[in-house]
């Protein structure tokens, strides 16, 4: 997908989509869609698949636009990045997003039953947890996405998990404060976190998914490609092995601060997950397993990115969707090796 000639919302680019399954049975991209100024929105676009293979869209819309006070910022303003997940136990999709807003970009939700309409749920809350002697809630978080089956939380209870990676970074709001770590983190790049939402409770009352309980550090730069960063992608895609999760490294980046990193390179990785208890990472790719070759991956609003943020099958393959340079959006084939 590339920008639209003509159309003032995708003026500045399209990039890092969630997508979902529709009951049509269709598969529909949701773009993130930047107009003058970096504004952004969601939209919709149906997916064009020829000979299995998803080849292009059919726009259709907006489903989400920065309405919200909290999602207006002083020199921004946007709802970007979104993942979808099929959550299973609440047969609800949920949308994540980042609402950039007065502080920075924090973490938001909104859930649809037919995925053409979406219902907010306000932004993220971080339970406050003692040991970390922290509020996960001071700081910017970004790369937000649930998997799709219930899990057995820390406390032994079903819960639903989620990844997000917190951005320990105040200098943006006050100048000289430094980037202050929870207990027991000692290296200040942005990692990948995981935490949980007691199931019963988003069961009973969808809102409870926006609150986000006994979070903790997951992964984090680990190899040469990761060596700035690292943060999330797609839901996590259950195999027989455990929980794959496909993830950015990024080398070449200041590891403090939120803005667009110019000069940057960002990578694809992937890291095997416990399928029991998804905070016990079994293996993980001590090289990319894409890079940006391409022209659109090497040019653009921000070169040398591919930014993986959906997976999907189609017709018994798997494809990733991802961001090409902050301006367009590419497919890859996602294989097992030796397949």
């Amino acid at each position: 997908m590339t920008p639209e000639p003509g159309n003032p919302l995708e003026v500045e680019g399209v990039l890092n989509p969630a997508t979902a399954w529709g009951p049509d049975g269709e598969l529909y991209l949701y773009p993130r869609m930047v107009s003058e100024g970096n504004i952004s929105r969601v939209g919709r676009a149906r997916v064009i698949v020829e000979d299995g293979v998803p080849v292009g869209v059919e726009r259709l819309g907006v489903v989400l636009s920065p309405d919200e006070g909290w999602e207006y910022g002083a020199n921004n303003a946007g709802v970007e990045d979104p993942r979808i997940t099929f959550v299973e136990p609440l047969g609800v999709h949920v949308m994540t997003y980042i609402a950039y807003g007065p502080l920075g970009p924090k973490p938001a939700l909104a859930i649809s039953e037919d995925t053409v309409s979406w219902r907010r749920l306000g932004p993220v809350r971080f339970s406050y947890q003692p040991e970390l002697d922290t509020d996960l809630n001071l700081f910017p978080n970004k790369d937000i996405v649930f998997f799709p089956e219930a899990v057995t939380g820390p406390d032994g209870r079903p819960a639903l998990a989620i990844l997000h990676r917190p951005m320990w970074d105040l200098d943006w709001l006050r100048p000289g404060e430094g980037a202050p770590t929870p207990a027991g983190i000692d290296d200040t790049r942005p990692a990948i976190w995981i935490g949980f939402v007691d199931l019963e409770a988003a069961q009973r009352d969808h809102s409870a998914l926006t609150l986000i309980e006994n979070s903790t550090m997951l992964a984090g730069s680990a190899y040469p490609f990761e060596a700035s960063k690292v943060g999330g992608g797609p839901a996590p895609l259950r195999v027989p092995e455990g929980w794959l999760m496909l993830h950015h490294g990024v080398t070449g980046a200041e590891t403090k601060g939120f803005e667009l990193a110019y000069g940057a390179r960002y990578t694809a990785g992937a890291i095997l997950l416990d399928s029991d208890d998804p905070r016990r990472v079994i293996a993980r790719t001590s090289e990319p397993l894409l890079v940006p070759e391409t022209s659109d991956e090497l040019q653009g609003t921000l070169g040398n990115v591919v930014f993986p943020t959906a997976i999907e099958e189609i017709g018994g393959r798997r494809f990733v969707f991802y961001g090409m340079a902050d301006s367009k959006i590419g497919v890859a084939e996602l294989t097992r090796a030796g397949s």
